[in-house]
């Protein structure tokens, strides 16, 4: 009965709204040119549009001056800027430069030393190498030890002994005049380094930071025989080395070639600054008859060192010069010469260590070394 009162109410034409129909039909029983639709109540919207101007709020601005924060802007207009005006571009070519001439160049600085890998006399081993760079971390550098009054007289007037190393095969002649030795070695000598029973430079009685003047330290060797024949070092396969080191040095390695030693070799003509490869270009190779020598002056700096210099131990100006016959055949300077194959640099040279007198030695060789100043062929005072 229902459902026959539910179908006379129906309009004809319209079916159920829970009927299965395709969906464009059940969304067209909704759409507004349905005589059934009841439109949702429309809300009130806001237009944005340009047709309609935008109004402000009503009454006055907020006064900031009035806040209860106290702030007030400074008197006065906001401060100008003004940066500096830039050139106007410039269209020209930059004026032509002529490449074909020479500057001068003899107020620059020397170029920096070339090293060498290897020397082409030496008769050292990588293993020796290793071996002496494993002493000297084991052994590190002593601080100055103080002298007595007699021992520095000592010094000054060259009555020094040389001691014999454990692997130096040959003799040790002291002469009758103190600070003068012959020395001979064998042909299976190998590399030793004869030093001194005493230090050339103290730093508590020379340092020139503590007397604030120069220090000078110097001596001479005299080569008497090479190789037994040979005409120079070069073509013996055997050779002499002289120069300075900083004590505890391995005395199984000429001077130069680990931490705290300098030397130039008369083998191959070149200088070792804590270098233990190949050196560097210096001079030519010792001969027989010829007497060379080695000194190095420390001085107060000229100039105050810079914070990098002094961090690097630079306080001092170093001067190292070799002569040949009693003329000066060239040098270097110490505080400049810091390699940076050598292991510290000039660590044990700079003025900071007692220096001993080094000879290097190996194969047979014959020569006299002059430690006393009246036996000098050239004056470094």
């Amino acid at each position: 009965m229902f459902k026959k009162l539910k179908e006379k109410l129906k309009p004809e034409g319209q079916p159920s709204v829970g009927s299965h129909l395709p969906i464009q039909q059940q969304q067209a029983q909704f759409h507004p040119s349905n005589p059934f639709y009841t439109p949702p109540p429309q809300q009130q919207q806001h237009n944005v549009g340009p047709e309609k101007d935008y109004l402000p709020p009503a009454g006055p601005p907020p006064n900031l001056a009035a806040s209860s924060s106290g702030y007030a802007p400074p008197p006065g207009p906001p401060p100008s800027y003004q940066f500096p005006s830039q050139p106007a571009p410039s269209w020209e070519p930059p004026p032509y430069h002529d490449w074909t001439v020479i500057p001068d160049n003899s107020l620059l600085p020397p170029p920096p030393s070339i090293g060498y890998d290897s020397s082409p006399t030496a008769n050292s081993t990588m293993e020796e190498g290793e071996r002496a760079f494993a002493w000297t971390e084991a052994n590190p550098l002593w601080q100055p030890q103080n002298l007595t009054p007699g021992a520095h007289a000592a010094i000054q007037n060259g009555q020094l002994t040389l001691l014999k190393p454990p692997i130096y095969v040959g003799d040790l002649m002291p002469q009758r005049k103190p600070g003068h030795w012959k020395c001979r070695t064998h042909a299976n000598c190998k590399d030793s380094s004869l030093l001194t029973n005493l230090p050339t430079y103290s730093v508590f009685w020379d340092s020139p930071l503590r007397t604030q003047r120069p220090k000078t330290i110097y001596f001479e060797l005299k080569v008497t025989g090479v190789g037994r024949g040979q005409t120079s070092l070069e073509e013996a396969d055997a050779g002499i080395a002289v120069g300075y080191v900083a004590p505890p040095y391995p005395t199984f390695r000429l001077p130069g070639w680990q931490r705290g030693g300098l030397g130039v070799h008369g083998d191959d003509g070149r200088k070792y600054v804590n270098d233990t490869w190949g050196g560097v270009d210096f001079t030519t190779a010792f001969k027989p008859g010829e007497t060379v020598g080695i000194g190095i002056t420390f001085a107060p700096p000229k100039n105050p060192p810079s914070y990098e210099q002094s961090q690097q131990g630079q306080l001092l100006d170093i001067d190292v010069f070799f002569t040949r016959d009693g003329q000066k055949e060239g040098g270097w300077d110490g505080n400049l010469e810091l390699d940076e194959r050598s292991e510290g640099g000039a660590i044990g040279l700079r003025g900071e260590c007692d220096l001993f007198p080094a000879i290097g030695v190996f194969g047979g060789v014959d020569f006299e070394v002059f430690f006393g100043p009246e036996d000098w062929m050239y004056n470094p005072y």
